[in-house]
């Protein structure tokens, strides 16, 4: 029977990922190698498990805690970077911070940025991770030969194996955004996020 990569799996090289030192474009390198070395069922896989976690982190008390953090600039798509950036973190972190959003007040690279207008932060600085959406692709095209399907049969096999493990995964896809730009959630609208904003007053958004 084949094996492929389970939840635990995913979080291990995820994990082994948070520790690589490096910029974002080198440690991305690095798990793009990593999945360059398995099946390309395991691109998949890790594609897969990875939606599961960006579909559990996208709630309204998160996305209004990477907008703290990013002074009122935080986007859709910049929400989505954001919880990229979070899964690469780690599980421990990634976890604490599902939780509790007030827990990314502990979170070294968030620490980094207090007191900095967000025009100071480097690029590299920046709490999101939009490369790491594509490494899955880049490594599955690579290993079965499909760089000129822009991508379609990475997508069908995705949704196949979605489907597949539907039972198991966590995440809600079919969650929307709301009409004001913030995503649906079971959060109250008042999570109380103290130690963050007490990081990040809302007078640095305009500073």
């Amino acid at each position: 029977m084949l094996v492929r990569m389970n939840e635990d799996a995913f979080w291990a090289l995820i994990d082994e990922l948070s520790r690589r030192t490096g910029d974002l474009e080198e440690r991305t390198e690095w798990l793009r190698a990593e999945l360059l070395r398995r099946p390309a069922d395991e691109s998949v896989d890790f594609q897969v498990r990875l939606d599961d976690a960006l579909e559990v982190a996208g709630t309204r008390a998160l996305w209004r805690a990477a907008n703290l953090i990013e002074g009122g600039a935080c986007t859709d798509d910049g929400f989505h970077y954001f919880t990229l950036w979070l899964v690469g973190q780690g599980r421990k972190v990634y976890d604490s911070v599902v939780a509790d959003p007030d827990a990314l007040a502990d979170v070294p690279g968030v620490r980094a940025l207090v007191g900095r207008h967000r025009d100071r932060w480097d690029d590299d600085e920046w709490p999101e991770w939009e490369w790491l959406d594509y490494v899955a692709q880049d490594a599955f095209d690579e290993l079965t030969g499909q760089e000129d399907d822009r991508g379609e049969e990475f997508d069908d096999a995705v949704d196949e194996r979605a489907e597949d493990l539907a039972d198991e995964l966590s995440g809600d896809f079919g969650e929307e955004w709301e009409e004001d730009g913030e995503p649906r959630g079971s959060r109250p609208e008042g999570v109380a996020m103290p130690r963050l904003t007490a990081l990040f007053p809302l007078v640095m958004s305009g500073s």
